[in-house]
């Protein structure tokens, strides 16, 4: 949209709609990725990964057409919802696929990818409106949006060349495709290396431990066992928005209209920060596995709240009032051209910001969203539910800013630098270090209170299991062929693994 919103063929087509309006059509697939999210894990759970990331491209096409054909603001609305509605799924479904499937190893790697491949696509996508701008008349944003099909249909087609996650074969009893997927992400298919093995075992531990809990639901994420993983969860989505980077991403036009740009020049200055936000990207997925998620997250909460305040008093004390500008009243202050120096500040400042979210929060809160669970039962619906979150304040801050802009100017930056300056604080207190553990392992540091700021030192407890718990174990091992146990010896605590035949197997 933000390429469209001071274009001509754009205002005139749809009546230049004013603020409160303009909010509303950007946010409206917000709204839909709302809903979309709440609904993903009743399509994960029962029928797979896959079949949730195949509703995610039917949604965005279908809603995509709609967008392309608009012929009032009602449909165009009604357009955004339904691909926000595909977009929810998406977003909730992807980044647990990529962490399931992933060697802990490679992890951090793995789930910033998808990060990295959403603000590609945003990059392709602007270029792509820049150029159909253009066009003369309503063909201009009508073919940018029917674009939107193409990757849609690639999605789609896509999905039945990947493998299903394993974690979800193992939990409705698929143990052969599980152990085959495992050990050709893991070992090119040998089934008999270590880390294969181990991982097979944790899984297969995980689910008995899980295995007594029936029909999982979002109320049972609001008991004493997962209440603070759950709100840890959606806070770091809340705070993800409460950044300021959509302000950025959706706004920009507006934002470098207050700097002094307009025209190309406000466009070619717009699409540099996207650039950024897509090459800044590629340094995260390092960072995080190298250096750890809460290193990465306090360094980028602090780097923006800077940029933000920097924005705020440049703009508080070089711009000026300007009334009705470009036939918007949402801008209503301006840097004179005799500021010039002034203005590139604004425009290093927000480019600067970008960076420090990009290369942080941008992939961080993703990745670090979808393994924080630790087990099965809980992974997908509250990742779906922390995934709503973002959303629905993605739709209020999409409301919030062009009236934000419109009313309190350079004090909307200020707002949202004292959310980064909270931010900071509760990550530092409430996230634990999951860098470089196994998904089942990530649940031990919850069960044992492990304070955050401690928790990247901290070695995992080996459970001491009864004698019931053991005889358990070791049936339905038997029947599954093979066992990795956990033992426990006084003051030395140590993995033993001992292998237990299966019913056919001659010893």
């Amino acid at each position: 949209m933000s390429a469209f919103l001071s274009h001509k063929s754009y205002l005139k087509f749809f009546n230049s709609p004013d603020s409160d309006l303009q909010g509303f059509i950007t946010a409206a697939m917000s709204l839909g990725s709302f809903f979309g999210s709440l609904a993903s894990s009743f399509v994960s759970e029962p029928f797979g990964r896959r079949a949730a990331l195949l509703c995610c491209a039917f949604f965005w096409c279908v809603g995509a057409a709609i967008q392309s054909s608009s012929q009032n603001v009602a449909q165009l609305i009604i357009g955004r919802i339904i691909s926000g509605f595909g977009v929810g799924f998406g977003s909730s479904v992807a980044p647990i696929y990529g962490s399931e499937l992933a060697p802990r190893k490679i992890r951090g790697f793995i789930g910033g990818l998808f990060q990295f491949s959403v603000t590609l696509g945003i990059l392709i996508m602007f270029y792509i409106c820049f150029g159909c701008g253009k066009i003369d008349g309503t063909a201009s944003f009508r073919i940018a949006w029917g674009i939107q099909i193409v990757p849609g249909l690639l999605l789609f087609i896509g999905v039945f060349f990947i493998p299903e996650s394993p974690r979800w074969l193992a939990k409705n009893g698929l143990w052969d495709e599980c152990e085959t997927i495992v050990a050709n992400i893991q070992a090119k298919g040998n089934r008999e290396d270590a880390d294969v093995q181990i991982e097979i075992s944790e899984i297969k531990e995980q689910l008995l431990i899980d295995e007594h809990v029936k029909d999982f639901t979002y109320g049972d994420l609001f008991k004493k066992k997962y209440i603070q993983r759950t709100f840890t969860a959606i806070f770091a989505q809340i705070w993800q928005q409460l950044t300021g980077m959509n302000v950025m991403m959706y706004y920009i036009v507006y934002i470098f209209e207050m700097a002094g740009y307009s025209g190309d020049a406000n466009l070619v200055a717009s699409s540099i920060q996207y650039v950024l936000n897509t090459c800044t990207t590629v340094p995260a997925l390092y960072f995080l596995d190298k250096l750890g998620r809460r290193p990465v997250l306090l360094f980028g909460a602090a780097a923006m709240m800077a940029f933000q305040f920097a924005v705020a008093g440049l703009l508080a004390t070089y711009s000026e009032p300007i009334a009705n500008y470009n036939g918007s009243d949402t801008v209503k202050i301006r840097i004179p051209k005799s500021e010039g120096g002034a203005a590139k500040g604004v425009i290093a400042c927000c480019y600067l910001f970008v960076c420090s979210f990009a290369t942080s929060w941008g992939v961080g809160i993703w990745l670090y969203v979808s393994e924080m669970w630790g087990d099965n039962v809980s992974r997908q619906r509250g990742t779906a539910l922390a995934t709503s979150a973002n959303w629905i304040f993605n739709f209020a801050i999409a409301m919030f800013t062009p009236s934000a802009f419109k009313n309190i100017t350079w004090k909307t930056y200020c707002i949202y630098a004292t959310f980064c300056a909270c931010m900071f604080v509760h990550v530092f207190f409430g996230f634990p270090e999951t860098r470089g553990r196994r998904l089942e392992e990530i649940a031990q540091i919850w069960e044992d209170k492990v304070p955050a700021w401690r928790s990247g030192s901290w070695q995992p407890r080996v459970p001491l299991l009864s004698d019931k718990q053991l005889e358990e174990k070791l049936s339905v091992q038997h029947n599954e062929g093979g066992l990795i146990q956990s033992d426990q010896t006084s003051g030395n605590e140590k993995e033993i693994v001992e292998h237990v035949p299966a019913k056919n197997e001659t010893v």
